[in-house]
């Protein structure tokens, strides 16, 4: 499969990988049809998906079964008026739905809006409302359910509400009557284009409400740098990448490079990650590949690894957040593995990284690929010298790379700030040593990574100034030795409040955040104030707040 999508396949070094690969895009690309379809006219029983869950449950899918399931599903769809370009937003954790989902929406040629479970009213209101969203598919989970139903009278574009179940509430379609019903499908006459859209995907929101990033229908060819170059993987690879399928990272890890680079994808269901249980998960399975963010890996290696047949795991790969050397000699003294760090955004594929040629440097992110024209920028526009900080940027007034974005969904303005004069600006600062290894900074616009997620500051004070105590907040990231960083509140109180400063306000305030947004977003830490540094344009200094908690242990 791989063979058809690029003109050289195996390199013998970075310098020939650098020089020589070249991606073939084929004229009206189509995923579901060009790969998954492609496998199983081909290799109809060859294994796609090894799903399992934290019930002992298990199930196996082969590339025959996974065309025959999404094209039914794409026929319920079609039945209900899914149509080229209609918005279909999926809540469906790690379910197995996620991949009939997605498959039978790219038939059809939807726009798919992966979104976590943990969306809350405030946020579902804000996406249905931002990318006019049609139809949503979700799990049939109490809460999720409620929350849905909740946004569902603020939200007047949705015509369809569907449940895969377990519950199917009044006025949802179920699932799998629908498919049992559905009309037998047939591919469109009109087929989906290379620049049609294919995944809208709502960014964190650090500087403001969060921002939908259109991907088009050639980026998963973008995603063969991910899997084979990248996670290394092979038609013989059982890939594990620990992330839920409302991150962008699912389609990084579970789906695109995977299946074009022939390997199969394992996921595992669970509701809470618990280190021995992921351990026993990977030794009972015979995982060879495995790409998680740091702070899974911190936890990993608390545990007794002597006590797990790991022999299997031939390949770490992490994301998501700088990784700690100390993380790396101490997985490397366990497993013999090094861990081959990552960098990308949602805009992006893996821009920098520690490909299999490269002897990894803990810490770093690696080199820069072949796929993208990466480059570090200082303020004044010059291109920043070996040890001299910059901000990372993609040239793109040579040629067009796959993979990279093609823009904010509805947000001219922002596309322009960040696409201008043939560079795309990522935002997130670092540095290259002398041999060329990149090195990340931080965010300009103050992200915080904890735990694997990317927490947005403007969210979370949005939540808190919801509460009558607060008169204005700062949120900021604090170092943490398991999540990688916590998020942290600068609280100024109202006069009312002024006197109730503790431990009870603070845990009052916490539960608040929980229920106005994501739940992983909450203050770890509170600290109350009289007043927030500020410039002298009155704003927040964040940089001035991270400043004295370095100097002060938290």
């Amino acid at each position: 499969m791989i063979e058809k999508y690029l003109k050289q396949i195996n390199f013998k070094d970075f310098e020939d990988f650098k020089a020589n690969y070249e991606l073939i895009v084929p004229e009206d690309f189509n995923f579901a049809y060009d790969v998954v379809d492609g496998w199983a006219a081909t290799h109809p029983d060859k294994r796609a998906l090894l799903w399992t869950n934290d019930k002992g449950e298990s199930r196996t899918y082969t590339f025959g079964e996974l065309k025959e399931i999404s094209d039914r599903v794409a026929g319920y769809f079609w039945s209900i008026g899914i149509r080229k370009g209609d918005m279909v937003m999926a809540i469906l954790k790690r379910r197995a739905e996620f991949w009939f989902t997605i498959i039978a929406l790219h038939k059809i040629g939807a726009v798919i809006i992966p979104a976590t479970h943990l969306l809350t009213k405030k946020d579902l209101i804000y996406r249905n409302n931002a990318a006019s969203i049609k139809t949503i598919v979700c799990v049939g989970e109490e809460t999720i359910l409620k929350a849905v139903n909740d946004a569902l009278p603020e939200s007047p574009t949705i015509q369809h509400l569907i449940s895969v179940g377990p519950v199917i509430p009044a006025g949802w379609e179920d699932f799998y009557m629908g498919i049992q019903n559905a009309i037998p499908f047939e591919r469109p006459s009109e087929p989906t284009k290379n620049d049609d859209l294919l995944i809208v995907s709502f960014t964190s929101g650090t500087t403001g409400d969060p921002k939908m990033v259109m991907l088009d229908s050639v980026y998963p060819l973008a995603h063969i740098i991910t899997a084979s170059y990248w996670h290394n993987l092979n038609e013989n690879s059982l890939h594990l990448t620990i992330a839920d399928t409302g991150w962008l990272k699912a389609v990084w890890g579970k789906l695109y490079g995977q299946w074009i680079a022939g390997a199969s994808v394992f996921v595992y269901d669970h509701e809470k990650f618990n280190p021995a249980d992921m351990l026993e998960v990977l030794s009972k399975y015979k995982i060879t590949s495995l790409c998680a963010p740091p702070t899974i890996f911190r936890f990993l290696i608390r545990e007794d690894l002597s006590k797990y047949d790991l022999s299997n795991l031939e390949y770490c790969t992490i994301a998501g957040e700088a990784l700690n050397p100390a993380v790396y000699e101490q997985f490397y003294r366990l497993t013999g593995i090094k861990l081959r760090e990552g960098y990308g955004q949602s805009e992006t594929t893996p821009t920098v990284f520690t490909t299999p040629w490269i002897e990894p440097k803990p810490g770093s992110m690696g080199l820069p690929g072949p796929h993208f024209d990466v480059d570090l920028l200082t303020p004044d526009g010059r291109r920043a010298e070996a040890g001299e900080q910059g901000q990372i940027v993609i040239r793109y007034d040579q040629k067009y790379p796959v993979g990279l974005f093609k823009g904010y969904y509805r947000n001219e303005a922002l596309t322009k700030d960040a696409m201008r004069d043939g560079i795309y600006y990522t935002g997130d600062l670092a540095w290259k040593d002398e041999d060329g290894y990149y090195w990340f900074v931080g965010r300009a616009d103050d992200v915080i990574k904890s735990s694997g997620y990317r927490i947005g500051p403007f969210e979370v004070e949005s939540a808190l100034m919801t509460h009558p105590a607060v008169v204005e907040c700062a949120i900021t990231g604090v170092p943490d030795e398991i999540r990688g960083q916590v998020v942290k509140a600068t609280v100024v109180l109202s006069k009312d409040y002024q006197s109730k400063a503790g431990d009870a306000l603070a845990l009052e305030l916490q539960e608040h955040v929980k229920q106005v947004t994501a739940p992983y977003k909450y203050p770890r830490i509170i600290e109350f104030v009289d007043e927030l540094p500020k410039t002298i344009s009155g704003k927040i200094r964040r940089v001035e707040i991270r400043q004295k908690d370095s100097k002060t242990k938290l």
